[in-house]
């Protein structure tokens, strides 16, 4: 399970056996989330337990970070 980046006590991270679109994992503070990529930005797919304040931070980050992200997902699964 490959852990892209922790901020805010929160894990970004994906499964080493994922599926098409790109997406990443969100864990941390009770809660969990989903987001996939649309081929522009991430959009949220799941969410359970994160509260409204960090949901704001987690998608901030997501935002920020897409690049990255989407390099990642490349990179491990040699795209």
């Amino acid at each position: 399970m490959p852990e892209v980046f922790r901020f805010f006590g929160f894990s970004f991270f994906f499964y080493s056996k994922e599926h098409e679109p790109p997406h990443i994992h969100v864990e941390g503070n009770g809660g969990v989330a989903k987001f996939e990529w649309n081929g522009t930005g991430f959009i949220l797919t799941e969410k359970e337990g994160i509260k409204t304040g960090d949901f704001r931070k987690v998608k901030a980050v997501i935002d920020e970070n897409a690049d990255i992200i989407i390099k990642r997902w490349n990179e491990h699964f040699n795209k």
